[in-house]
């Protein structure tokens, strides 16, 4: 094993120099992360909050704009209406999520009908937003095959936002429950068989507080993606507004930047408060698992696995019903008229349509996320964890990092619109172009991105920093040829979730894209309001296959590079 007291000595001088020098191209390069989120992060929130203190002419007015939207009865009732939606869609997913979740981790199925079920229940993270509005409209609406169902209600509003968003947050709430649930210690429900406690007995007193930061974290999760979403409200809301849908309203229907910026400072708060409430509870769920924890191996109980086999494939029916539905409307001439097969809804969408380039501008903007995202992350999080003599560009790095989470993709969009849009703004030449996008989208998902880099390198003995200063090795080279290769699989699970993420990405993007830029999950938009459905449940259907595809090739090479990368995680451990 390597120790660097058993290696060459070097003189105190040379030591220093090299310490010196790679500390120099560390802050650099830190420097220029930090640069680049303060610049696309924290300059445009400023500029949202310094435009609602201003009329539309730009002179101060102070909070009269906040007085006037209270004032205002239809704009208050859009943030009740967005505050009781979210709420409504939390305590209907999480539930569903959850004993989906204990079927997954608390039965002895099969591993292969786990697998799929798990499989299945992930779908709604490749689809649009739209896809599942545009979905339940062809199920429930005037046309729909289940209108009979609503007992002579609309899915026009909030019964069809509160069905798209229990479709759409459904995987997010789920993944957060399947890990704590996973974190149970078995000790407890040892003790409890000792005992003869029940089964119904041991679920409430030792299943649901186990898992109650889980059940926590879900909610705010689930309840800060409705309230910011735009996609599901502006397809089938109707007129029932939310604030998501009143920035829009505001800023493209009205210009009034001003009552925009306002009602995105409304929009920041919930997010905020919802976000902050996740972080405590997720170090609540880390410091959950002691280091004396033994795995739960639930025991074989026939009536209780076949009936969470019924219940799993209930849900998985549902989840692939909304799918199947706009893969059907798709492939036929025109719901509900004309039934026949056809492949003129995709020739449309892909080479005939006004917005034909949108397919291939998301590839684009997607692959340039996926593969910038990915180097600005991990160079980041590796600098920030893995270099020493930094002590506060690390911190205020992982800051950023972190808050970004908390930035509903509407507030960012406008930001970017009030802010890289004033003539002055030295980085006004990014406006109107798709790197702007492309720093928009990796922005947006930071976090996700920065916390799997950070758990990745977290793995990684700290003593080959060491040993390559004493053997005056750069940092930069043990970078590329021992950290890279060994997070590798976690370098490509971050640009898997920034393709997919871009794939679908509209909310940002709604207020910086043009006609030469636009993206396929905005082309669909414009698609519905159009009444081209069917063009519009193919693009849709595109951006799922796709994603589907990335994920595929994601899985069979990061199997291969597990293989290969096997000997440098045994070397690490030792």
């Amino acid at each position: 094993m390597l120790d660097a007291a058993t290696l060459p000595r070097q003189s105190p001088a040379s030591f220093v120099q090299r310490l010196d020098r790679d500390s120099m191209i560390a802050r650099l390069v830190l420097g220029i992360i930090l640069a680049g989120l303060c610049a696309f992060l924290l300059a445009p929130l400023w500029s949202i909050l310094v435009n609602a203190v201003l009329d539309r002419g730009g002179h101060y007015v102070g909070l009269a704009n906040f007085i006037t939207y209270l004032h205002t009865p239809s704009l208050v009732r859009s943030a009740w209406n967005s505050i009781w939606v979210s709420m409504t869609v939390a305590l209907i997913a999480v539930p569903l999520a959850f004993f989906f979740a204990y079927g997954l981790t608390r039965s002895r199925l099969p591993d292969w009908l786990k697998s799929l079920f798990r499989l299945i229940a992930l779908i709604p993270f490749l689809a649009p937003s739209l896809l599942s509005a545009i979905s339940f409209v062809q199920w429930f609406g005037n046309q729909g095959v289940l209108k009979w169902m609503l007992a002579g209600n609309t899915i026009y509003g909030p019964i069809g936002i509160i069905f798209s968003e229990v479709y759409n947050t459904f995987p997010f709430a789920l993944m957060i429950l399947v890990t704590s649930l996973s974190l149970a210690d078995g000790r407890l429900f040892e003790a409890a068989d000792a005992l003869g406690t029940r089964g119904l007995r041991k679920f409430t007193t030792i299943t649901l507080p186990g898992c109650k930061y889980g059940l926590i974290s879900a909610i705010t999760v689930v309840f800060t993606y409705v309230i910011a979403d735009f996609g599901a409200p502006k397809v089938i809301g109707g007129n029932f507004n939310m604030l998501a849908v009143d920035v829009f309203k505001q800023v493209i229907g009205q210009q009034n930047f001003s009552m925009g910026a306002v009602v995105g400072m409304l929009l920041l708060v919930p997010s905020v408060a919802a976000f902050v409430i996740d972080m405590v509870v997720r170090k609540k769920i880390r410091a959950q698992l002691s280091a004396r924890s033994v795995p739960h191996s639930p025991k074989r109980r026939p009536l209780r696995d076949a009936l969470l086999a019924l219940y799993c494939a209930a849900i998985c029916t549902f989840l692939l019903g909304v799918i199947g539905m706009a893969f059907y409307t798709s492939l036929i001439k025109l719901w509900p008229y004309n039934l026949s097969f056809t492949l003129e809804h995709y020739r449309f969408a892909l080479f005939e349509g006004d917005m034909a380039s949108a397919y291939l501008n998301s590839l684009v903007m997607s692959g340039s996320t996926a593969v910038a995202g990915s180097c600005i992350v991990f160079i980041g999080a590796y600098l920030m964890e893995k270099t020493r003599g930094i002590p506060v560009m690390g911190p205020s790095l992982h800051f950023l990092a972190v808050l970004s989470m908390a930035v509903p993709g509407l507030v960012l969009g406008l930001g970017y619109v009030v802010f890289f849009n004033h003539p002055s703004n030295p980085l006004h030449f990014l406006y109107n172009t798709m790197t702007i996008l492309v720093l928009s989208t990796i922005v947006h998902y930071y976090t996700s991105s920065h916390l799997t880099a950070v758990t990745a390198l977290k793995q990684i003995d700290n003593d080959f920093e060491a040993v390559s200063a004493s053997l005056k090795v750069p940092f930069y080279v043990t970078f590329f040829r021992v950290t890279l290769p060994v997070c590798l699989p976690a370098v490509l699970d971050i640009a898997r979730y920034y393709f997919v993420v871009s794939m679908t990405t509209l909310s940002a993007a709604i207020f910086i894209y043009t006609p030469e830029t636009i993206l396929a999950a905005i082309a669909i938009l414009h698609l519905d309001e159009s009444g081209e459905i069917g063009p519009a449940s193919a693009l849709a259907c595109l951006i799922v296959l796709t994603s589907m595809a990335v994920c595929l090739i994601y899985a069979i090479f990061t199997n291969y590079l597990l293989a290969r990368t096997q000997g440098w995680r045994t070397l690490g451990r030792a």
